[in-house]
């Protein structure tokens, strides 16, 4: 990336960790409140926070830049309970054989934003002004609350019209009632953080998804410049690039999760399932990567790009299950806790490739940094990391 304006760089750095930052807070408090609570309060109150913060980040920015910067931090502490939400209403709602389908459409959706968003924000620009996505995402929000609220339930039998059949399918598949994991669930309302911390597949977990965030927020937030300084593409059609792979991500890990829930429907073990699907999720990226540095145009740039990120999404059947397996009843505070492995990741993943890109003067070395980190990532999961529930009491 020679050439890179120091001043885009900067504020690039000021704009992405401070959302970061602000995510760092919220996820272990939210996912004890997912705990306690449920996720459809939690989640509810969660989107209209960050639609509220989207909003306003029009008025923040033309009232100062410490402003600014508050919403942006106040979208991560909102958008850092939204992943502890999915996967506590994925245990409750989804028997055992389904949920890396389950947890493949909602990270579906969670992608599909990410390219829609990217499309989407140049169009909306040329109407409405460089304020017009975050009134209408911010808008949008907000009518996204009102029909999760009016829609959803904590658990199928708070469900005022699920039908009896579906009831009893999803009971009779559930290895413990979800009454009785609902009476568990709320009887503690601190987690046991110690014993949470002493097994060495909740670090699994941690790193997993510390490696997860690393690169996501790096091709998230670095590509669209990396287009532009090294092959010279406008950045509107840079984000053109960046939003192609997150739609592929989409789809891909939909497969993942359909091939993942055919292997334990199979007789493969789920300990085996969960260290097949993430070794593609890291192993496939990591190599994926290498290729990206070597690439000499930006259309072979953009299919490594895409190689990257599609194969990443297995990591969905991966460490991101894996929460509901090896503790259902902590599995909102462990998603909390290990968000936030995976956010101090992301930030020194984020800041780190602005510095390294300033002090060397290229993004490609910064790309192998994180091809081999994924290597090492995938070697920890195959060793610690267990399909198996943990006694964690």
């Amino acid at each position: 990336m020679v050439g890179a304006d120091p001043s885009l760089v900067s504020c690039r750095l000021l704009w992405q960790s401070s959302f970061l930052w602000g995510y760092l807070i919220s996820p272990i408090a939210g996912g004890t409140l997912v705990d306690y609570y449920g996720g459809k309060i939690v989640m509810g109150c969660g989107v209209a926070l960050w639609s509220l913060a989207t909003f306003l980040t029009p008025w923040a920015a033309e009232t100062s830049l410490l402003a600014l910067l508050a919403t942006r931090a106040l979208l991560g502490v909102a958008e850092g309970v939204a992943l502890p939400c999915m996967n506590k209403m994925v245990a409750r709602w989804f028997p055992p054989t389904e949920r890396a389908r389950a947890v493949g459409i909602a990270m579906a959706g969670f992608t599909l934003g990410n390219a829609i968003g990217l499309t989407l924000s140049p169009i909306l620009m040329s109407q409405g002004g460089i304020f017009g996505p975050f009134v209408i995402f911010g808008l949008s929000g907000f009518l996204w609350v009102l029909v999760w609220f009016s829609a959803t339930s904590n658990s199928p039998d708070q469900h005022p019209q699920i039908s009896k059949y579906e009831l009893d399918y999803i009971l009779n598949e559930q290895k413990k009632s979800i009454k009785m994991d609902a009476k568990t669930e709320t009887s503690r309302v601190i987690p046991p953080f110690k014993r949470l911390l002493s097994k060495l597949p909740t670090w699994s977990l941690i790193i997993a998804n510390a490696m997860h965030s690393w690169g996501f927020f790096v091709i998230l937030s670095w590509m669209p410049i990396y287009f532009n300084s090294v092959y010279h593409v406008d950045l509107r059609q840079a984000a053109w690039f960046s939003a192609v792979p997150w739609s592929v991500m989409a789809f891909v890990g939909y497969l993942a999760g359909m091939w993942s829930d055919m292997l334990i429907r199979g007789g493969t073990s789920i300990t085996l399932t969960r260290k097949i699907m993430q070794s593609i999720g890291f192993i496939g990226p990591g190599i994926a990567l290498i290729g990206l540095t070597s690439a000499r145009s930006p259309s072979i740039a953009s299919a490594w790009l895409t190689l990257a990120v599609g194969l990443k999404s297995f990591s969905h059947s991966g460490f991101l299950v894996n929460i509901q397996e090896i503790a259902p009843k902590y599995s909102g505070v462990l998603h909390g806790m290990a968000n936030t492995g995976g956010t101090l990741a992301a930030i020194v993943g984020t800041v780190g490739a602005g510095f390294f890109v300033e002090l060397v003067g290229s993004f490609r070395g910064f790309l192998l940094i994180t091809s081999l980190l994924y290597f090492l990532a995938a070697l920890f999961w195959n060793i610690f990391s267990t399909g198996e529930r943990v006694n964690f009491e």
